[in-house]
């Protein structure tokens, strides 16, 4: 008597595991029904701000380029911390591959915190799906810069692959 009872107990929740199993099998794909990042404002529902890109010279900007790879560990500290931003630009920089000597040695200069700066972009929800919304390639981003209004400015070596 005892041991049909508990032969009975050990076939119940072998049945309520097997009809939880099925349950489960026949749902449908969670992940099927997300919104994907295609979808019309995902990337700056995401963001939460508008991202705009453009082009500029290098010889336009020299100093605030350098200005900006010269606080890359800061920046870098700062990107780990933002959730949401005002405003993010990315700016290209097609003519970044001619002589710009200046940029050039604080680009060898500063190499390990830019590696840093990137891998940090690459941890962050709200940047790199920014910059990955743009067909921006992480080793391509050079330096960023926030200001106090919180905006933010990526710079990338290379034209805009939109244009």
């Amino acid at each position: 008597m005892i041991t049909a009872t508990i032969d009975r107990i050990s076939t119940g929740w072998i049945h309520a595991a097997a009809a939880a199993a099925f349950l489960v099998a026949s749902a449908p794909n969670v992940a099927l029904m997300a919104q994907g990042l295609e979808a019309d404002g995902a990337i700056d529902a995401i963001v939460g701000s508008d991202v705009t890109t453009g082009e500029e010279a290098v010889t336009a900007d020299e100093a605030r380029i350098v200005a900006a790879i010269e606080r890359t560990t800061e920046n870098a500290a700062e990107v780990r911390k933002r959730f949401a931003l005002n405003s993010l630009e990315i700016v290209f920089l097609p003519d970044l591959d001619e002589k710009t000597t200046t940029i050039d040695e604080k680009l060898v200069e500063y190499e390990p915190q830019i590696e840093e700066l990137r891998t940090e972009i690459q941890g962050s929800a709200l940047f790199y799906h920014a910059v990955d919304s743009r067909s921006v390639l992480l080793t391509d981003i050079i330096a960023i810069e926030f200001d106090d209004a919180d905006n933010a400015t990526i710079f990338v070596a290379g034209q805009d692959p939109e244009n």
